[in-house]
């Protein structure tokens, strides 16, 4: 095999992992898949129907089954992966009847909604973008945090491709729609006077390098972990999200009605678990920085720092820039067309911001 056809590889790898977190949401059902998408969505629904079996009869068992976002990962990059490692999480659910916690790790926010729809998950851990989508198709879920606040994008291009964003005009630039770094773009061109200068492409993950190096494309807004990842490799970012007021993305914790029937104090439970995991985090960084590194694949670790700044955990369940952000991608996503109903944000969170 020839070093391009091994750097080909490494990409493709790359990419089918630190782009998951972008998957395409345009389905006319948020719950249908096709393809590999629907294959890898059945693998990840019946695994957790198959090693977590909740029985209804007996109410002094549960499972908490956890779904969330990553082919790498088999716990998420945060406090609830900390927290999971060291057992405690286990050991803090154990007052409210919950006898053991399993991860799941799907590659896109359709996959994780179809096993939320079909009661296989009792929580997900995603992007706000699937979330919203979810939650107007009428999965029964409620919103009990914000788990990132402040998700970066990076404006790609080839080391000799162009230079600034003016440089995008009659150019094609390829995109996941919708998608946080889809909304980030949409507006990004909006601000520079671009819009109607630049043709929008939708390109599946796998085919974004060749894209890039071919020229079919002249940039591409990449999620964390790619994007710094691939500056290092020699590429060049000519934008990111972080330098835009409301252009970044947020990612949150929801829950099934059904869970929260049976176990009423999961949700505070988990928060308070999730911020005692923070304390621990913003302690002894580097030790998380190393875990977030292995948990990722062996991600360098400069990649890491950049990708999941401590800044990016919110201490709690909700902050006013959060919940700024995740309405305006609601209305991102309502003027896209890519809801099925209307809905207030207010209603959706189980606990207010005073909580």
């Amino acid at each position: 095999m020839n070093s391009q056809t091994l750097e080909r590889s490494f990409f493709h790898r790359l990419f089918v992992s630190t782009l998951s977190v972008v998957a395409m949401l345009v389905t006319s059902h948020v719950t249908a898949g096709c393809g590999s998408q629907s294959r890898q969505s059945n693998a990840a629904v019946e695994a957790a129907q198959k090693n977590t079996p909740n029985k209804p009869n007996n109410t002094n068992t549960q499972v908490l089954r956890v779904g969330f976002i990553s082919t790498e990962s088999k716990v998420p990059i945060g406090p609830e992966g900390w927290v999971m490692r060291s057992g405690k999480l286990k050991r803090e659910l154990q007052n409210i009847g919950v006898t053991d916690v399993k991860f799941f790790p799907f590659a896109g926010g359709p996959a994780l909604n179809e096993a939320l729809s079909s009661e296989s998950l009792d929580i997900g851990m995603y992007g706000d973008t699937p979330a919203i989508v979810a939650k107007a198709a009428g999965i029964n879920t409620k919103l009990i945090n914000q788990t990132r606040v402040g998700q970066n994008a990076w404006l790609i291009v080839k080391k000799q491709g162009v230079n600034s964003l003016a440089d995008l005009k009659g150019q094609k630039v390829g995109v996941a729609k919708g998608t946080y770094p889809h909304r980030y773009l949409l507006g990004l061109l909006d601000k520079a006077g671009l819009s109607k200068d630049v043709k929008l492409v939708q390109i599946a993950s796998a085919d974004v390098v060749p894209a890039l190096t071919k020229g079919d494309i002249a940039a591409y807004p990449f999620a964390m972990g790619a994007g710094p990842l691939l500056v290092t490799k020699g590429w060049k970012s000519i934008d990111e999200a972080k330098n835009h007021k409301g252009l970044v993305g947020t990612g949150v914790t929801v829950v099934t009605d059904k869970i929260l029937a049976k176990h009423p104090q999961l949700p505070q439970k988990w928060n308070q678990m999730r911020q005692k995991a923070l304390q621990e985090i913003q302690a002894n960084p580097e030790a998380f920085y190393k875990f977030a590194a292995e948990a990722s694949g062996d991600m360098p670790l400069p990649v890491v720092k950049e990708s999941y700044p401590l800044n990016l955990y919110p201490q709690e369940p909700f902050t006013p820039e959060g919940l700024e952000l995740l309405n305006s991608t609601k209305k991102f996503l309502a003027d896209q067309n890519l809801l099925k109903s209307d809905f207030n944000v207010k209603d959706w969170m189980l606990i207010d911001t005073k909580s």
